[in-house]
């Protein structure tokens, strides 16, 4: 079974808090898994994880969440709720892509950008977009044309090219990419200038997968040619990305009561995960 890839948001202990905050912006939104280090919750049927990780990261803007509205009321309202107490990027105004955009990090840091458009265009409400900025400007196309051989359902829907008009520094760099992984769509883009972050845990993707051979083969592949092993199934592919690649059932059995602490404990005893080892924990 191909599972459907979705976001890793880091907080310092303010998960259900950003959770609770992120569901009362989103009208078709729940929360739909609730512990002390996890908060799942889904808007407009996109799955976003929050994890209470510590101090050590923060989210940026090298990887944001992308909004269609289709309408001033929706634009206006996402803004408002979601803005508020936050910084702004980009203001909410016209711009050549588009009659109405915004980009932002709200006040729990996480880079959100909104689009007056038509949802046919993405055919998803919330889509992950990749900034490559800094020691990674340049490589978003490389990167689209590399994660679409390694995940399987996957195609490249669009990638435009900034022209030589545009300037020497942007031509042949990536204005804007749609991408499809495992059934997920996902944005990319290359960002001149200076910027003061990077690609970090502090948002990271999470793989869902149903066997061992799964999990060896996203571990394997993702962390070769550059990339680096972490803890407890996350990695950074060579890109400086981080992922997850977790055993499917790993949520339900974290929450078993009688055995949830044991997996806990072996979880953190591994880099790549065992799946026969979580079981028999």
């Amino acid at each position: 079974m191909t599972h459907p890839l979705y976001p890793c948001l880091w907080f310092d202990g303010k998960a259900k808090e950003a959770a609770d905050f992120y569901c009362a912006a989103f009208s078709n939104s729940k929360i739909t898994h609730d512990n002390p280090v996890v908060v799942n919750f889904e808007l407009d049927g996109c799955t976003i994880m929050g994890l209470n990780g510590g101090p050590m990261f923060k989210p940026n803007p090298s990887i944001s969440l992308f909004v269609m509205c289709e309408t001033d009321e929706e634009i206006n309202s996402l803004w408002a709720k979601l803005a508020e107490g936050g910084f702004i990027m980009m203001p909410l105004d016209k711009y050549d892509w588009s009659e109405r955009y915004g980009f932002f990090q709200d006040k729990f840091g996480v880079s959100w950008q909104l689009m007056k458009g038509t949802y046919s265009s993405v055919n998803q409400k919330i889509t992950s977009c990749f900034l490559f900025v800094g020691g990674s400007y340049g490589k978003a196309e490389a990167a689209v044309n590399y994660y679409t051989r390694v995940f399987p359902a996957s195609s490249i829907s669009g990638i435009k090219l900034y022209e030589e008009s545009e300037g020497a520094e942007m031509a042949g760099k990536v204005k804007h990419s749609q991408f499809i992984l495992n059934n997920t769509v996902f944005m990319a883009m290359d960002g001149f200038g200076q910027h003061e972050f990077a690609f970090s845990e502090g948002v990271s993707l999470v793989v869902n997968c149903d066997t061992q051979d799964e999990i060896d083969y996203y571990w394997n592949t993702l962390t070769s040619d550059g990339g680096a092993e972490s803890m407890c199934g996350w990695l950074k592919d060579k890109f400086g990305v981080s992922w997850q690649i977790v055993p499917s059932m790993i949520g339900e059995l974290m929450s078993d009561p009688e055995k949830g602490q044991r997996v806990m404990q072996e979880v953190l005893k591994m880099k790549k995960l065992d799946i026969a080892r979580i079981l028999n924990a």
